[in-house]
């Protein structure tokens, strides 16, 4: 598992040829946050910006140095308004409060917590209004979200589920889990 800035920069590789296509420049994922839908290498283009994403179909692992995909072919031009509705870029979620239904502020979002399959486990946090086990862990896995607050820009959890739950981000950034 990894924390979704440790993916961002790092080269995108084509298993197939072994050739580097690009530098990972964000991620996308679906407005459920559940997975990465997209992995953004940048735009080009003075006048008309194209940004070019590979599909999360077409990625074979993300690791922790490298991000692996099928072929050197998988780069898709996308205009700036396209999937803006279906997507949401990692760093629209930094920084959303986490609360609980009775409207506990318990912290703020610090970044998501990713699989090699590109799926969101969790959420660090990256300041904590609550002492005890969530204040220790330092992160919230998805299976405590109850809404990810794409009405109301408020991540609501079940607090009781957040504190028994053994996902965990050390205070040097690695992940942990029991």
């Amino acid at each position: 598992m990894l924390l979704g800035k440790d993916a961002t920069g790092n080269p995108v590789i084509s298993v197939n040829s072994g050739e580097t296509i690009g530098k990972v420049q964000g991620l996308f994922l679906d407005v459920d946050t559940r997975r990465v839908t997209g992995i953004y290498l940048g735009t080009e283009g003075l006048f008309s910006r194209t940004r070019h994403f590979i599909y999360d179909e077409d990625v074979v692992v993300i690791g922790p140095d490298a991000i692996l995909v099928k072929n050197a072919d998988v780069i898709h031009e996308t205009s700036e308004t396209d999937e803006d509705d279906t997507w949401l870029r990692r760093d629209e979620l930094q920084g959303r409060p986490v609360d609980t239904p009775g409207g506990t502020k318990v912290g703020r979002v610090g970044d998501i917590i990713i699989n090699s399959s590109g799926e969101i486990v969790g959420f660090s946090l990256d300041r904590v209004y609550v002492a005890g086990p969530i204040a220790e862990n330092g992160a919230v896995a998805i299976h405590t979200v109850q809404d990810t607050g794409q009405e109301d820009g408020i991540m609501t959890i079940n607090l009781q589920e957040a504190e028994q739950q053994s996902l965990s981000v050390g205070s040097n950034g690695t992940m942990a889990s029991a």
